[in-house]
């Protein structure tokens, strides 16, 4: 029987199972050692084959016994460095990355190598602008100038409030009909946001812890929650990503998902350029002239350390 990956606790997994049932299933023995390097080789949005247990009560145990092949996913490196990589999910859609400009600040490292991420498997994804209420005057400032900026690349973009309610109406016509990943730091409203969207739904939120002004932890697994529109369609919901380490990008490829800076970098001199140093580099004399914002061609820059020296880094500001 085959079925949907719906909910992830670490060691149960939901399965929606062709036959509308909800299932706790675990995974296979030889399926988790089957050479995943990864925190977590099955996820919410897997589809995947299962082998349903003939006990009874205590005695029943569900088995995911293959994943079928994903038509994509969104990965990052993981803090356990002996697994590689941790998946957010798989067979998206589409994606909200949720940031906020204070209480905590999402940098721009942190957006530009999600939607790097995001154009490597070619999930459309829009930034959400959270708590435009709270924002003083020289925090919106800041928001209405990174707003200009992603939207002049081509991710559009949109300012609510998930207290007050404001813009998230215009949000519901991006979600009908479709799985969409919910990311972002903690602390930046995702659970609140969700609440709104979805009535009743009543995910638990948290505060700003403030010795750090950083978000606390409130989901603490990923779960596919329908949504209640005719069109039908899943919200992801996952737990806050605190760093975004980048994997399975190429050097040479890296410039490519950054789309004004591929763009640009037909007009280099050499077919190869990695735009750190050639003569004839169009996309420096782009940064120089002020064409391509700064803040990019620095995440650029850092995503070409790490395949460098394979670091990872916990926090990116």
């Amino acid at each position: 029987m085959t079925g949907l990956v719906i909910k992830n606790t670490g060691s149960h997994y939901i399965v929606l199972t062709e036959d509308g049932v909800e299932r706790s299933c675990l995974a296979k023995g030889n399926l988790r050692l089957r050479g995943f390097r990864s925190t977590n080789p099955i996820v919410v949005g897997d589809h995947v084959e299962v082998t349903l247990s003939e006990g009874q009560g205590e005695e029943e145990a569900h088995y995911i016994r293959d994943i079928l092949p994903r038509k994509n996913y969104i990965i990052r490196r993981a803090a356990n460095l002996s697994k590689e990589s941790h998946i957010l999910a798989a067979n998206i859609d589409a994606s909200l990355l949720i940031c906020t400009v204070a209480a905590p600040e999402t940098s721009t490292t942190f957006i530009d190598r999600f939607l790097a991420t995001a154009e490597a498997y070619r999930v459309p994804t829009e930034l959400v602008f959270n708590k435009i209420d709270l924002y003083p005057p020289e925090a919106i400032e800041y928001m209405e100038e990174l707003i200009q900026l992603y939207s002049s690349i081509g991710y559009p973009c949109h300012r609510v409030s998930a207290t007050t309610g404001e813009g998230v109406g215009d949000l519901i016509d991006h979600l009908k009909g479709k799985i969409t990943l919910f990311s972002g730091h903690s602390g930046v409203g995702k659970s609140t946001l969700i609440n709104q969207l979805i009535p009743g739904v009543e995910l638990r939120t948290g505060s700003i812890s403030l010795a750090h002004f950083k978000g606390m932890h409130t989901t603490t697994f990923s779960q596919m929650i329908p949504l209640p529109y005719p069109e039908d369609g899943y919200l992801i919901d996952t737990p806050g990503i605190k760093g975004f380490g980048m994997l399975e990008m190429e050097e040479a490829e890296v410039s490519h998902y950054f789309p004004e800076l591929f763009e640009i970098s037909k007009a280099c001199r050499f077919g190869n350029c990695t735009h750190t140093h050639e003569p004839g580099c169009a996309v420096r004399e782009a940064v120089d002239e002020g064409r391509i914002a700064p803040s990019r061609y620095v995440s650029y820059l850092g995503i070409l350390e790490d395949k460098e020296g394979g670091k990872y880094r916990p926090e990116y500001k």
